[in-house]
């Protein structure tokens, strides 16, 4: 026989690190990963920017009402103090007689003009009022004023009319009468309340003392020299 029958043909053997069996990938398992990853990343900036325009939008809604809040506190809620204003005070009639013991007595009938003014943007309602004339520390008459109501930066005028001195006080009159003149003084007391739409509610009191002199000479009488001072609680 030949040698070149006698030799087989033998495959060439591979090296041990070429033996290694190749591993199979699927052809879209990478492409769907980073699809995934990036929709997960998309999610979460998107609720990122929700959040955010959320945040800012609850701020700046925080901000608009304080500064809301700041500007009627400082205008509308702000509410002024009512002014009572005694804008004048005559003597309607005067009855001279005697009283006891053959004592000159006086008695006089005076309307007092009193104005009060609301200068609120709000109404201000007020109760009955009262009005008292004093001489010499001792109450000679009250007058009385019926309660009401006052819009927006308007004014009531109110008339108020007292009997004052009185047979009680005549003698203590007549005992210190000089000049045939009297000083007085008068005390009202108004109570109300400013409304601002039922939201805000203050109650205030307005308190007005005035001193005056009365003459009361049988051929002329007039009320001069009147102070008034109003203060409000």
């Amino acid at each position: 026989m030949s040698p070149d029958k006698d030799e087989q043909v033998k495959p060439l053997a591979l090296h041990p690190a070429m033996a290694v069996s190749p591993t199979v990938h699927p052809i879209g398992h990478s492409h769907d990963e980073e699809a995934a990853r990036w929709w997960r990343s998309s999610q979460y900036l998107r609720k990122r920017r929700c959040f955010l325009w959320c945040c800012g939008c609850c701020g700046a809604f925080v901000v608009i009402l304080g500064v809301v809040i700041l500007v009627l506190a400082l205008t509308l809620f702000k509410v002024k103090d009512p002014r009572l204003t005694m804008n004048s005070i005559h003597i309607d009639t005067v009855n001279f007689g005697f009283g006891d013991e053959l004592n000159l007595s006086v008695n006089a009938t005076l309307t007092a003009d009193i104005s009060l003014k609301n200068p609120n943007i709000a109404s201000f309602s007020f109760d009955n009022s009262t009005t008292e004339f004093y001489y010499e520390g001792e109450t000679v008459g009250v007058a009385y004023a019926p309660n009401g109501r006052i819009g927006s930066h308007s004014t009531v005028r109110m008339n108020v009319t007292v009997d004052v001195l009185t047979d009680q006080v005549a003698r203590k009159v007549n005992l210190s009468l000089d000049g045939n003149s009297m000083n007085l003084t008068s005390f009202t007391d108004i109570s109300g309340r400013v409304n601002v739409w039922g939201i805000y509610k203050r109650d205030v009191e307005i308190l007005l003392n005035c001193s005056m002199t009365v003459d009361v000479k049988i051929s002329n009488q007039e009320v001069k020299n009147k102070v008034c001072l109003a203060h409000v609680r």
